[in-house]
């Protein structure tokens, strides 16, 4: 594998080290940069990413924080795909920020969400109390924040149509709802084109969760991408049942991928506890040595 440097794949979910999958205000989450650096450290975590959706506007207040607080810190961007109708959500870090190609397809997924996000809130407001300007008022970060559903949901639970997020996501915000609407999106070989193009890391998240997707991505579309330069897999994440964890390490063995993990954490937005899953020193070296970025401490 490109870029391998006697890294060690880890078998078992590690007890200590990184938290590399988190949202702040610039997308989905509830709370700060700041405050994911604060808490990071408070939890004794090794390190810490950054990690919103389609966007790199949190990094310099990340950095801010974790320079602050003393905790190493990953940046990177949770990337919108699809790959032959099945949403694809991949992990991009320590790539070049201003590199044209991706700002370009950064700018255009954030504009595309806005368009289905405004379509959602018509349909919607036909059924439920709900405006455009009720859900702006979700927003914490103004337009260096990237909207979607979880907004969406957040105005409906402003309105006391449902007393959480989740609740919110379960019926009129879900996928399957008569409103939903899917975001136009690059596919995932143009984002492994991408990324690896501005010098980053990328790798698949949580490609084993069926509470997302019905449909999973196959093993042959994962080799693909895989033949294309894609680096890793989140195999630890909450989504992942067990027995699609033993799938995707026995890919990842196969072809001496690395082994992530995180929590994707939202702050309040999401019942995922920061830190509760974790990626290893190493494989966080092996992230730094492949990227362009050098780790920021």
């Amino acid at each position: 594998m490109e870029g391998m440097t006697g890294y060690v794949m880890p078998l078992e979910p590690p007890a200590v080290g990184w938290d590399i999958h988190c949202h702040t205000v610039f997308s989905d989450g509830t709370e700060t940069p700041a405050t994911l650096a604060e808490q990071s450290k408070a939890l004794g975590l090794k390190g810490v990413a950054i990690s919103d959706h389609d966007t790199t506007a949190g990094w310099p207040e990340a950095e801010a924080a974790s320079h602050r607080v003393g905790l190493p810190l990953l940046r990177g961007t949770e990337i919108t795909a699809t790959d032959e109708n099945v949403s694809v959500h991949m992990l991009g870090y320590q790539y070049d920020p201003t590199n044209q190609h991706i700002t370009d397809l950064f700018a255009n997924t954030r504009a595309a969400r806005l368009q289905r996000t405004q379509r959602m809130v018509e349909l919607l407001s036909r059924d439920y109390p709900i405006t455009w300007q009720s859900v702006l008022a979700q927003v914490k970060e103004g337009g260096k924040t990237t909207i979607g559903r979880p907004h969406i949901a957040d105005a409906l639970v402003s309105a006391g149509v449902y007393r959480t997020r989740s609740e919110a996501f379960a019926d009129a915000v879900s996928a399957s709802s008569k409103y939903y609407i899917p975001t136009p999106s690059p596919t995932s070989h143009e984002v492994v084109a991408a990324v690896k193009g501005a010098g980053g890391v990328i790798l698949i998240a949580h490609a084993g969760d069926v509470s997302r997707n019905r449909r999973l991505l196959s093993d042959d579309q994962i080799e693909a991408l895989i033949s294309e330069g894609l680096d890793g897999l989140e195999v630890w994440h909450l989504g992942n049942s067990p027995e699609q964890r033993e799938r995707l390490l026995t890919i990842c063995r196969r072809h001496q991928l690395l082994v992530t993990g995180g929590s994707d954490w939202h702050g309040k937005g999401k019942p995922n506890k920061l830190g509760e899953n974790l990626t290893d020193e190493a494989t966080v070296e092996e992230i730094v040595h492949r990227g362009v970025l050098p780790l920021y401490r």
